[in-house]
């Protein structure tokens, strides 16, 4: 089964037309789309203090500061799979005061891993603009021989040493868990899942040995490359990347199918008003273009990518529809 993710021109076409269409409005709707109404606002994240998702939220607030708002706070509510913040985004005024950040896997995997999610995406979350998006990085540490540099390599290893053959994850469930089960069953090969509460506390175990692989975004592998301590294997885009370039792909490791990029998207209550919405939006595009947020995106490995809320909105129903086979062929829930 193909799984590819990733459907930029259809949101630099949605983005595009966006911007357009503001341009086209004239500059009493502009104005009325983009005025700093908002006193405060409140942008919820899922990650906690130092976290991926907690640093898109803070540099985006700083763009969001002034043009869209005359402050933001971040609210980090980690846990629970982001259930606790979007818990806090359904209790919240839904007049535009209160965005989420969080990742996509929320409306998009989620409501299959979980039978008893606390919300219905559909219903309870309002798309807003796509933030970000990054690839995935397979690594393994001291645990593996140096000699072990391919994937290939690695399904030999693993096959030779079962009871060696142990791969973390920053949690179950989570799309570097999935990609993790996702590949190592299209080879055919027998593996133990060992979840840690985060990517920081695998990566450590990893370097140290205790575990042997580890999937992470490639932009939390790289710093480590140089210590030696680990090797990246392979990473999960379309193409190589400009962080990996000597990397090669899950594709032309011999997995064609495992295309796979992590997003991040802000998202309103299930009850904001389309214009609420748009206004949001809207602001965000303009953030999210502006170059010094490009840049702080681009030192965690993460491009900067907006959308409008109708293209967020299509690409999560398109990529439900791929990730609820994908579940449950793999087995994976989570109670």
């Amino acid at each position: 089964m193909a799984l590819n993710l990733f459907l930029r021109r259809d949101f630099l076409r949605g983005g595009l037309t966006a911007a357009l269409a503001l341009e086209l409005a004239g500059p009493a709707r502009a104005s009325a789309l983009t005025s700093a109404a908002i006193d405060t606002l409140h942008l919820l994240c899922t990650g906690p203090a130092g976290s991926i998702p907690d640093t898109v939220a803070r540099r985006s607030a700083e763009q969001l500061t002034g043009p869209h708002a005359k402050r933001v706070w971040v609210d980090n509510r980690p846990g629970a799979a982001g259930q606790i913040a979007v818990s806090a985004l359904k209790a919240a005024p839904a007049d535009g005061s209160t965005l989420l950040l969080a990742q996509g896997a929320i409306a998009t995997v989620y409501p299959y891993l979980y039978p008893k999610l606390g919300y219905d995406p559909q219903v309870d979350l309002k798309p807003v603009s796509l933030a970000g998006e990054m690839t995935l990085g397979l690594a393994v540490g001291p645990a593996v021989p140096a000699g072990v540099t391919t994937v290939a390599e690695l399904v030999d290893w693993m096959r030779r040493h079962p009871k060696l053959a142990n791969v973390a994850s920053p949690g179950t469930g989570t799309l570097p868990h999935l990609l993790a089960a996702m590949l190592f069953r299209q080879a055919g090969v027998e593996w133990q899942h060992i979840v840690y509460a985060g990517g920081p506390p695998a990566l450590v175990d990893l370097m140290g040995g205790q575990v042997a692989a580890l999937v992470l975004p490639e932009g939390l592998l790289r710093q480590h490359i140089a210590s030696g301590r680990l090797r990246v294997l392979a990473t999960s885009g379309a193409a190589r990347t400009a962080l990996l370039p000597d990397v090669p792909t899950l594709a032309e490791a011999g997995y064609p199918g495992l295309e796979v990029r992590e997003w991040f998207g802000f998202f309103m209550p299930g009850r904001a008003s389309g214009g609420t919405v748009e206004a949001a939006s809207l602001a965000l595009q303009r953030a999210l273009a502006r170059p010094e947020l490009v840049r702080a995106f681009a030192d965690l490995g993460m491009v900067a990518a907006s959308s409008t809320p109708a293209a967020l909105t299509a690409r999560i129903t398109a990529e439900q529809r791929i990730w609820a086979p994908i579940v449950r062929a793999t087995g994976i829930k989570v109670e």
